[in-house]
């Protein structure tokens, strides 16, 4: 199979912190851990019917554990405060988080502190609120847990050895990626199926003649994309339709362009991000339980494995 990696994933299916708790490994202090940030400044807050006045800073949580508290004081009478969770990849572009609210704050519940866990896999996050009627004192933190320790930067290298270790095992690839895939001639079948699985779009499927003219062939038109769900995607001609005629150039005549991979660690199957933390364990341990590791880690990849040959 000739492939080319075009593009890596720009996230990993599990974090830093995810591989310390795997691993048992933090040398840091409770408070060398923990930093708390102020998304929305404790106090007053005027009556806003909309979640844009009191929007709160943005704080980047990316590979850590977050918890946000939501710290109500005294409201006004008859006011309420209705929070939740906002999370971003670019700091500008915000959603709410599933299950991010946190339960509306009146009279009889003021006076208190509310705690909600960030489980996404975003890279900022932020508390917004609007208040009713009155009105009223709170404040929202994010409490991160950033533990760090001396090995951090190869703990990080470690989980992307586990997870391209995970791959090949596979034959998959994990998260978004673009590759490039090389033919040298056209099939005898009226398809092309390209490896890895997950396929999310074809970018190009370009040939070149034997004089090296390249031409790009039209989506829809001259030939039709599978994407087959988490198996291997193809390339199918559409009906009447044939692969191109003219003599081929004698070097890799045909590129495909595809991108392929699930979109967010969180749709990664738990079982492949057990196998990642296990080969990670595997290279930080030097191989103390290579055998054993080995073994665990064929048989959470077994069911994930394709089996098409390129």
């Amino acid at each position: 199979m000739k492939c080319q990696l075009i593009t890596a994933p720009t996230i990993e299916p599990i974090t830093l912190a995810e591989l310390k708790l795997h691993l048992r490994v933090d040398s840091e202090t409770l408070a060398g851990n923990v930093t708390t940030y102020q998304s929305i400044l404790p106090g007053s807050h005027v009556v806003a019917d909309n979640y844009t006045t009191h929007a709160g800073t943005a704080v980047e949580v990316i590979g850590k554990q977050a918890i946000v508290n939501l710290n109500a004081g005294t409201v006004g009478a008859g006011g309420t405060v209705d929070a939740k969770i906002q999370e971003s990849d670019d700091g500008t572009t915000w959603t709410d988080v599933t299950s991010g609210a946190v339960t509306q704050v009146t009279a009889s519940n003021d006076n208190a502190i509310q705690e909600k866990a960030y489980t996404g896999t975003k890279r900022y996050i932020r508390v917004v609120a609007k208040v009713l009627v009155a009105a009223c004192e709170f404040g929202a933190d994010v409490i991160v847990n950033a533990a760090t320790t001396a090995e951090d930067d190869d703990l990080t290298d470690l989980i992307t050895d586990g997870r391209e270790a995970v791959e090949i095992i596979t034959r998959r690839a994990l998260l978004t990626q673009t590759w490039e895939y090389y033919l040298d001639e056209w099939p005898a079948e009226d398809y092309i199926t390209l490896p890895f699985g997950n396929l999310a779009s074809v970018t190009s499927v370009i040939y070149k003649d034997s004089d090296g003219t390249e031409t790009t062939m039209t989506e829809n038109t001259d030939y039709l994309v599978e994407l087959n769900g988490d198996q291997c995607g193809r390339i199918v001609l559409p009906e009447g339709y044939t692969w191109p005629t003219s003599d081929l150039y004698p070097s890799q005549p045909i590129t495909i362009k595809f991108v392929c991979g699930w979109t967010a660690a969180a749709s990664v199957p738990k079982n492949l991000k057990r196998a990642i933390k296990f080969a990670a364990e595997d290279a930080y341990y030097h191989g103390d339980r290579h055998e054993t590791l080995t073994k665990i880690i064929e048989r959470l990849c077994a069911s994930y494995r394709l089996w098409e040959e390129f």
